[in-house]
């Protein structure tokens, strides 16, 4: 039986369409597939952060990146997780990093016997029991492979330049059979009868017809929320703030495997160290912080001299309301955007595009197909949403911004979290749920969140033998941290970017 191909047509570039050619050349390889990648060079990309989630590694795998030669070729950086200051109250830190507390004592998981340890006085945070921590502590890196017993429990994801990455991701694309088209959008042309797009016109009058569409082309949602109307959910009443200011500086010191968020008096900024320049960015609540005011104060923070005048980024927190409509899907900031606060842009489009591939069909589009990935993606957006809600609304700062999220209604899927962690230290997760328990412990203690009880299992092994514990996991942490390599140290060994 002769093959019918599949015109696949990418409408955008950046991160979120080279990442979709790469992946969908990987896995609708011709003659199943023909795809295309319309974007402008005309048209500028946004990065309101250059780094990720360990599942990226995932990617990289499939499309033959070796760490390395990824690492080199986008001036990047190890990250073991994110470092948190001044987000409880002025003065706190806490770290959420890449792995656990340690296997479970006596059945119980370990954060229930460091409540217990913390309620008979010990004053040392859980981050102590985190391996992530103790290396990033110390400024050093080694791969888990490299580590052994407890101290290999961990993972690593990236900080890199996402303009270098998207070419990288093209050079695999293009030698895949990916095709790239110059051009800009000029229409948009539907079948009168489904309502399915079946061409763009370009602004030279080219006409690019297709099968199915994938939308990249950022916060204008060029196909779906334009030419289809899909509206827009708007979470900005949960997540306020609504502009960034972004600007590159010169390295200073050491590089620090970590990123760095930092609670502001409307808002909050990070820093994201690469090899050759550190990347920084203030996220802020126009209602309380003008945007000349933001931009003196990130300018007035940065630990590098600034490499140019900050970037203005303008957002709304929330998604489409549905992500596949017709022979249409949406990928990265045309489908939605999630401040960078836990840097997952790019582990959404990475889903999406999963989910993408796991469900697309060879010829027509049974509507129940974008009904279960809508379903899916809903999900994954929404939980997402409730572990960024749950940064700002615990946070006991006494300025403005701070006080309005403290006393907001939140969304009932978070408040049972809440309120299950309150009355016994667990959390209830849901399905398509990113951010394990691990992960909720750090932010739940990390912001003096503390439940009344714990699991009373925990109660069993003496104290005296729980806090002997406690020192041994915390003394071969830091054993084994000491002996990994600084991490400036191991990339000039294993991963330099060459001299431009």
């Amino acid at each position: 039986m002769a093959v019918q191909t599949q015109r696949i047509v990418i409408v955008g570039g950046g991160t979120a369409g080279w990442m979709a050619a790469a992946l969908l050349a990987r896995f609708r390889a011709a003659p199943y597939a023909d795809i295309t990648l319309i974007e402008s060079d005309a048209i500028g990309t946004i990065g309101v952060g250059e780094a990720t989630v360990p599942l990226i590694q995932q990617l990289n795998q499939v499309l033959g990146i070796h760490e390395p030669d990824f690492v080199a070729a986008t001036n990047g950086t190890f990250k073991l997780g994110i470092e948190f200051v001044d987000w409880h109250r002025v003065g706190n830190r806490h770290f959420h990093g890449f792995g656990d507390y340690g296997a479970d004592i006596a059945g119980v998981a370990p954060h229930h016997h460091w409540l217990r340890l913390r309620a008979a006085g010990l004053d040392t945070p859980i981050d102590a029991w985190s391996m992530p921590w103790a290396a990033a502590a110390r400024d050093r890196f080694a791969p888990p492979q490299a580590m052994q017993d407890a101290a290999a429990a961990f993972k690593h994801a990236y900080h890199f330049d996402a303009g270098l990455y998207a070419r990288l991701l093209r050079r695999h694309a293009e030698a895949n059979g990916v095709t790239r088209i110059e051009g800009r959008i000029a229409e948009v042309l539907r079948d009168g009868d489904t309502g399915d797009v079946t061409a763009v016109r370009l602004d030279d009058q080219r006409m690019i017809q297709g099968h199915v569409f994938i939308d990249c082309s950022g916060f204008g949602s060029l196909l779906l929320g334009g030419a289809l109307g899909v509206g827009f959910v708007d979470w900005s009443h949960w997540l306020p703030c609504d502009r960034a200011m972004a600007v590159g500086s010169m390295r200073g010191g050491r590089l620090t495997p970590f990123t760095r968020s930092t609670a502001r008096a409307a808002g909050w900024q990070w820093r994201i160290p690469l090899q050759h320049r550190t990347g920084n960015g203030l996220v802020y609540c126009s209602r309380h912080m003008a945007d000349e005011e933001a931009a003196d104060t990130l300018l007035g923070s940065l630990d590098g001299a600034p490499l140019g005048d900050p970037r203005p980024l303008r957002f709304s927190t929330g998604r489409r309301e549905r992500f596949w409509a017709h022979n249409v899907i949406a990928i990265g900031l045309a489908a939605g955007f999630m401040e960078p606060l836990e840097l997952t842009s790019i582990q959404l489009i990475q889903t999406g595009l999963a989910r993408l591939i796991e469900l697309l069909p060879s010829g027509a589009i049974d509507p129940m197909i974008a009904a279960e990935y809508n379903r899916q993606t809903i999900g994954e957006y929404e939980r997402i949403r409730d572990f960024l809600i749950a940064h700002y609304c615990l946070s006991e700062r006494d300025e403005p911004l701070w006080r309005e999220c403290r006393a907001m209604a939140l969304p009932d899927t978070l408040m049972h979290k809440l309120a299950t962690w309150d009355a016994c230290a667990r959390v209830p997760l849901y399905d398509l749920e990113l951010h394990q328990e691990p992960s909720w412990v750090a932010i739940l203690t990390g912001q003096r969140r503390l439940p009344r009880a714990w699991d009373a299992s925990a109660d069993q092994i003496p104290l005296t033998q729980l806090r002997a514990l406690f020192e041994q996991r915390q003394a071969a942490l830091a054993h084994a941290a000491e002996r990994m390599p600084p991490h400036d140290r191991f990339i000039e060994r294993t991963c330099m970017a060459q001299a431009a």
